[in-house]
């Protein structure tokens, strides 16, 4: 039995992509020079030339300190700890906040989950032994909370955090090689250009997302970041792989009707996949609770990223390499019909 709104999409579509492809690709650009200026300004907040005055140490260490100021970093990536609290009645959160900026931990937050009855409390050490920071930190919340436990408490320090961000932003690099090797030898080298570009039109635009809005940036958005570089390729190798079946099978058809033909043939299983992928990310997003918030948004926003950059990034950057197949065929005197792919 087929699913009933299948039916409503239509069996043969007739888009035509490219003729927008420059308009796109232009707003592609501005929105990715967008994200590097909010990265570099702490969000359009700060000045970079006067951070990088601030900060001290070499060139490199300067650098990223910029870029450490471009995301509101969790607990994995400034060091601290964090520590899940669990009460018999509903945790007023507010006095928690309040009693524990007394003892002058730095940034401190306390989120609730589904139950109001179990909460996290995240606070930076500066410097100090961590055991003993968080015995104060323990013996203060069981005078706010009565009857409160503890069933975790982790500490990631400052040298480790560091580690975790540098060690997130090589792991995001290394993908998008891997990526571009893996493209080139399945291929051709000009469908490994367009599919670098995609990913790293996605993976700029989720990282300005979290640097404009100040949503925390955690190790777990990371692991989204590079799930998202994995849908978006796996949508791009299905495109490249019907348009290489399509650039042999028409070879006197110019390139651009080539890629309107092979995006609108692979279109219906692009949108079901990302519709698909979509439900599940806004399932996490508003049941997942606090916790997996930030995986949910990047992944949302990803998706719908993601198949944009297939559809308007990815394939029609190989024109820019690709010999121009009309001209070709005009200088031959042939004529190209191609089937009915616009309307």
């Amino acid at each position: 039995m087929v699913w009933p709104l299948i039916k409503i999409l239509p069996k043969r579509t007739h888009f035509r992509f490219v003729r927008f492809a420059y308009f796109a690709a232009f707003l592609s650009v501005i929105v990715v020079l967008a994200s590097f200026a909010s990265v570099f300004s702490a969000g359009f907040r700060q000045s970079p030339i006067a951070m990088y005055e601030h900060a001290e140490g070499t060139p490199m260490q300067k650098v990223g300190y910029i870029l450490s100021q471009g995301f509101n970093l969790g607990i994995d990536f400034r060091g601290g700890a964090v520590m899940e609290l669990t009460a018999p009645e509903p945790i007023d959160l507010a006095p928690v906040r309040s009693g524990l900026v007394a003892l002058q931990l730095g940034d401190i937050q306390a989120q609730s989950f589904n139950d109001p009855r179990h909460a996290t409390v995240t606070y930076q050490l500066l410097g100090g032994d961590a055991n003993a920071v968080t015995t104060r930190v323990q013996e203060r919340l069981r005078q706010l909370v009565p009857g409160v436990t503890f069933s975790r408490a982790e500490v990631v320090s400052p040298k480790v955090s560091e580690e975790l961000f540098s060690g997130g932003l090589i792991a995001l690099g290394l993908a998008i090689l891997l990526m571009l090797v893996y493209i080139w030898f399945r291929f051709e080298w000009q469908f490994g250009v367009g599919a670098v570009f995609a990913l790293f039109h996605d993976t700029i635009l989720t990282l300005g997302l979290f640097s404009v809005t100040r949503l925390e940036f955690t190790l777990t958005v990371i692991a989204a970041v590079l799930t998202i570089i994995g849908y978006s390729m796996n949508d791009t190798v299905v495109v490249f792989d019907r348009l290489r079946e399509n650039y042999r099978k028409y070879k006197r058809m110019p390139r651009p009707d080539v890629i309107d033909l092979s995006t609108n043939e692979t279109l219906s299983r692009t949108m079901m996949t990302s519709i698909t992928a979509l439900l599940a990310a806004l399932a996490l997003w508003f049941f997942g609770g606090e916790t997996l918030e930030g995986f949910a948004i990047a992944m949302t926003f990803g998706i719908v990223i993601g198949t944009y950059s297939s559809i308007y990034v990815a394939a029609p950057v190989t024109l820019l390499w690709a010999p121009r197949r009309e001209e070709n065929v005009a200088a031959r005197g042939e004529i190209s019909t191609p089937p009915q792919t616009a309307r």
